[in-house]
């Protein structure tokens, strides 16, 4: 795994993932263009997460299967296809099913998180997966001020444009970078799918990881769909080029991703998660005191994005290291849950801003996060252990 592999598979993670939110700080003005409400166009969000989650479910599995040289270009191009339908699409609904066949074909970056986990060796395994991941990350943020930038200057239509363009560059890129590798198992497909179910019926860590990652993903999500109804709203009724500049202050958490990853090599993952969930129970509350203060929302923003990448980077590599042989699966079971609670959180966020407004989000959100440290609290000596770190802790107990 080179550094110039790793940052390709970085790159091409971060640009498929910015493809579900391209239109989260673009809410506003594409309901206006498209004729429909802003609550409406929130919708957008929950469609494209939706289709993303279906996506990875039957798709990311393929991994362990198939030829990722041949896998990751192909869903490129799918993407690409699905990007200009939504550059061209006419009315609102016919946006709603293009983002959503978005969703369901951009999953090339969870197909590249395993394979990373695959050609990284053991001991640099956490920082690798750690860098991929921050790509991703860093997609998901910087999509935003693209979005915004963009937008401002030439519309929303030419974002969509501007990223089937780059989507087929990186089909070519990926199909000439990625080694041949025997894939890992022969399994027919439904056999595969249903496998995916399995692994987790079968791994106690992987359910509650499961869990935590699907709930982290909840209250990310209603943050950052909120933000957008917020920004564009009296008293601050910003532009869509000033709301996207603020997913950049969130890349102090793509930064954190990458240390907690060294963190993970060294066994410390479950403190980390720990931490993570006080850090954004913190950062929920401060947001609440955010309603018409700038500066304490970017304080939020930074809390919350610190501690949700730092976790879910945590988790993921944690949950790489229960069956080596079956991590396209496992990061399909991540994924999948993840975004399915993602949409949830942006179809929450929805509702309870037409009938509570930024502080009804702050409290569910923050008592969402009580609950997630709850679940870490009572699982860290026994469900969330991996069997390595259960037979430390034997061992030490012994001793």
């Amino acid at each position: 795994m080179t550094r110039r592999l790793t940052l390709l598979f970085a790159i091409a993670g971060g640009a498929a993932v910015g493809n579900l939110y391209w239109s989260q700080p673009l809410l506003d003005f594409i309901a206006r263009d498209l004729k429909t409400g802003t609550s409406a166009a929130g919708w957008l969000v929950t469609a494209t997460q939706l289709g993303y989650a279906i996506g990875v479910l039957l798709f990311v599995p393929l991994g362990d299967v198939l030829s990722r040289r041949i896998l990751v270009p192909i869903a490129l191009l799918c993407a690409t296809a699905a990007l200009l339908a939504s550059a061209l699409a006419p009315t609102f609904g016919v946006l709603l099913v293009t983002l959503s066949l978005v969703g369901l074909t951009t999953v090339s970056g969870q197909i590249l998180v395993p394979l990373a986990g695959d050609l990284a060796d053991d001991e640099n395994r956490g920082r690798i997966v750690g860098t991929v991941v921050s790509g991703i990350l860093i997609g998901i943020l910087v999509s935003r001020t693209v979005a915004g930038l963009v937008a401002g200057a030439a519309g929303w239509r030419a974002i969509y444009f501007a990223a089937a363009a780059l989507a087929f560059v990186l089909a070519i890129l990926v199909f000439f970078a990625v080694p041949r590798l025997t894939p890992r198992a022969t399994m027919r497909y439904p056999a595969l799918i249903g496998s995916v179910f399995a692994i987790v019926r079968r791994e106690r860590v992987v359910r509650w990881s499961l869990v935590l990652g699907g709930t982290s993903f909840m209250v990310f999500t209603m943050f950052w769909t909120s933000l957008t109804f917020l920004l564009s709203a009296p008293p601050f009724s910003f532009s869509v080029t000033l709301i996207g500049l603020f997913g950049l202050v969130g890349l102090a958490g793509a930064a954190a991703a990458q240390r907690v990853g060294r963190l993970t090599d060294r066994g410390l993952g479950l403190p980390v998660i720990g931490v993570a969930w006080a850090l954004v129970v913190v950062a929920f509350a401060v947001g609440g005191l955010g309603q018409r203060s700038v500066p304490v929302i970017i304080v939020a923003i930074l809390l919350l994005d610190v501690a949700i990448q730092g976790h879910n980077i945590t988790v993921q590599s944690r949950m790489f290291q229960v069956d080596p042989q079956a991590r396209s699966r496992l990061n399909t079971a991540f994924v999948t849950n993840n975004f399915i609670w993602g949409a949830v959180g942006s179809g929450l966020a929805t509702f309870l801003w037409d009938h509570g407004g930024w502080e009804a989000i702050m409290v569910a959100a923050a008592v969402l996060s009580g609950f997630a440290l709850t679940v870490w609290a009572l699982g860290r000596r026994g469900p969330l252990l991996l069997a390595a770190e259960a037979d430390a802790a034997a061992e030490a107990a012994r001793a």
